[in-house]
């Protein structure tokens, strides 16, 4: 089956559309891509744009001519071969509706035992409200960012930052309440928070404005994802996508051709928390004593800690690059948003 995976926003830069086939599950392959495809976007005032193939089954707009503008509605066009010839392909319009901006993200801490000891664990939350009243359903992801430091002095790579992008459907339907408004929206709880609050975390969060359709085909990924497992769970493939063939209204396409006002805002925390971190407990492996002793990129030994100048001389070494090298978890290129300050 045909699978789309794209979405257009209201922000400058490229907007990506990937077309594919899936495969059979006996199959080594993930997916195949498609060739011999051609890519459009159309607007409700007649506007087209057509899509540059960046790589194969990979389709991108131009940034210097295409940016979405709310209110307008879109909608995508493709025309592939196919073992039956040449087929034609597009979505539903989808309406791009304003999103507001996120009014507060913050956080409360949670008491919990942790290997029979007292811990504190952290719950997220975001308030947000449209004063408008123009949307109604809301999708979010998130970036979190976070500094870690090996706590041995003597090691080539101490400080490092780590990233990870949310791998949640995170989703809201404000049309039910009265007021426009969505108040403690729980977006993460991190029950060990000592490795990623040692020193400081950053949390971006991107808030997406959907049409009702859109709401629901997430809803219903969600439930999807949530039951998967009974004789009687939805399967994602009974999961209808906005995206039709004009030549076999019978045949499906899985995926979703998104629309959305995009609005950010990035968090951060510096605060303790009750925990205990036992990665680096138990990383002492050797001690060498002498000068000479080596530890480092051509070794299979790292450098903790450095004590050539005592009597005797020695170094502490480990064998295991987690413990010696920072760079193992992450990286040490700081990020463009890390101020001190914050």
């Amino acid at each position: 089956m045909l699978v789309v995976e794209g979405l257009i926003t209201d922000q400058p830069g490229v907007n990506t559309i990937k077309i594919y086939k899936t495969l059979p599950i006996w199959t080594r392959d993930f997916r195949t891509d498609l060739k011999e495809t051609t890519v459009w976007i159309s607007d409700d005032q007649g506007r087209i744009d057509l899509l540059r193939q960046a790589e194969v089954g990979t389709f991108c707009t131009d940034p210097a001519t295409f940016r979405g503008i709310p209110g307008r509605k879109y909608t995508l066009h493709f025309k592939t071969w196919t073992i039956d010839g040449y087929r034609n392909y597009e979505s539903l319009p989808m309406e791009m509706i304003p999103v507001p901006v996120i009014d507060t993200i913050y956080y409360e801490k949670r008491n919990y035992i942790y290997d029979h000891l007292p811990a504190e664990g952290c719950q997220i939350y975001m308030d947000t409200h449209d004063p408008l009243d123009s949307c109604k359903f809301y999708r979010w992801n998130y970036s979190e960012t976070w500094e870690f430091r090996l706590p041995f002095l003597d090691v080539t790579n101490r400080i490092c930052w780590i990233s990870a992008a949310s791998n949640e459907i995170l989703i809201k339907n404000a049309s039910i309440f009265s007021e426009d408004r969505i108040i403690r929206y729980p977006l993460k709880l991190i029950t060990n928070p000592v490795d990623r609050f040692g020193f400081k975390y950053s949390l971006q969060v991107t808030q997406y404005s959907l049409n009702e359709d859109e709401y629901y085909y997430w809803e219903r990924l969600q439930n999807s994802i949530k039951q998967v497992g009974g004789l009687y769970d939805i399967i994602p493939s009974t999961i209808p996508g906005n995206i039709f063939c004009n030549e076999d209204n019978l045949e499906k396409v899985l995926g979703y051709f998104s629309v959305s006002a995009v609005k950010s805002k990035r968090f951060y925390i510096k605060d303790y928390f009750v925990g205990r971190n036992a990665m680096y407990v138990d990383c002492v492996d050797s001690i060498s004593y002498g000068i000479n002793a080596f530890a480092g990129d051509n070794s299979s030994w790292w450098q903790l800690w450095d004590f050539t100048d005592s009597i005797p001389p020695r170094r502490i070494l480990t064998n295991r690059r987690v413990c010696g090298d920072c760079t193992s978890r992450g990286t040490n290129v700081r990020p463009d948003f890390w101020d001190d300050d914050k």
